[in-house]
């Protein structure tokens, strides 16, 4: 990691927060670039496993920033069955994070149905529709969803997700957030947020490959090693870097950093899940394709179920 000066951004002064007039700016230069309705409603409507209902948990009007509503859906499981295990998996909290979207969707046509019998389902597939049409890790106020899963939240995208778990569920075993980190983190998201922020602009190297980031207060460290081993057949793993870190984290076993998720507002946070993880693939490698990520997130939910099962077991 290094610090320094602010980097250049053309939007607001170094060294001073972005007023009203600099995020009014900012929004100004977001362009639609893909369409959540067809990308993701169209293709969710259409393939609704057998074992699952579809309904929607909100809307997210932005009518103030002359800007579009956008309905939010989830799925569930058509028979919730009280004895069994409850499993979360959220995607595109952060907008640009593709795989984060369609890695869901995938798993959702593949593979849900395989696991109904076994477990509860709640999937939010798309927690931020507005960030994947403009490709964004922000929402429409300059704000990242994904510091925001916390009492008291404005943000919108967080705020309607919770309410969904909260609704469907009244325990959660297993939360699986899926997301990516990419080369752009370092060339325009990381120096926005510096310039918003009034701070200089911290520097992290990008991983080259799949991690997953546990909840230092719940880490889990056999049900991370179980993630890593099953994408590892499916993609390469990130190493730390030359300071043993990974976005600025201390790495704790191949592929796995810690973060505080509730002190930090992260998706991963809001539940009491005893298994909560959030995947990171890395889409710029050389080796990868939209497919291959899919494939990682993919690979990833389903050892966390099968960890999850595989621990309940054990525990009768």
């Amino acid at each position: 990691m290094t610090s320094g000066s602010p980097v250049p951004y053309p939007i607001g002064m170094p060294g001073m927060p972005w007023s009203a007039a600099d995020k009014a700016a900012w929004l100004g230069r977001q362009r639609i670039q893909r369409s959540y309705a067809a990308e993701v409603v169209t293709p969710l409507e259409a393939r609704v496993p057998a074992q699952a209902e579809l309904f929607q948990y909100g809307v997210l009007d932005y009518a103030r920033f002359g800007l579009a509503t956008y309905p939010l859906y989830a799925l569930r499981s058509r028979t919730w069955k009280p004895n069994h295990p409850v499993v979360v998996v959220t995607g595109g909290v952060h907008g640009y994070e593709t795989s984060g979207v369609q890695g869901a969707l995938h798993w959702i046509e593949h593979d849900f149905d395989g696991h109904a019998g076994d477990v509860n389902v709640l999937v939010l597939p798309c927690v931020s529709p507005w960030g994947y049409e403009t490709i964004n890790r922000w929402n429409p106020e300059a704000l990242d969803p994904n510091r925001q899963f916390n009492p008291g939240s404005l943000v919108a995208e967080s705020t309607l997700a919770m309410a969904c778990v909260s609704a469907h569920c009244e325990r959660v075993d297993l939360h699986v957030d899926l997301h990516e980190t990419t080369d752009t983190d370092n060339s325009e998201f990381g120096p926005a947020k510096a310039a918003r922020d009034g701070v200089p602009f911290d520097r992290h190297a990008i991983p080259d490959g799949f991690y997953v980031v546990a909840d230092s207060q719940r880490p889990a460290p056999e049900f991370q090693r179980a993630l890593i081993d099953a994408v590892r057949r499916v993609t390469h793993i990130a190493e730390a870097d030359e300071n043993g870190l990974i976005i600025g984290a201390k790495l704790q076993q191949a592929g796995v950093i810690h973060l505080d998720k509730r002190q930090l507002g992260l998706c991963g946070g809001m539940t009491d899940a005893l298994f909560v993880t959030t995947t990171e693939v890395y889409p710029d490698s050389p080796a990868a394709s939209p497919a291959l990520c899919n494939e990682a997130q993919v690979a990833a939910v389903n050892a966390a179920i099968r960890h999850l099962l595989q621990s309940v077991q054990a525990s009768r």
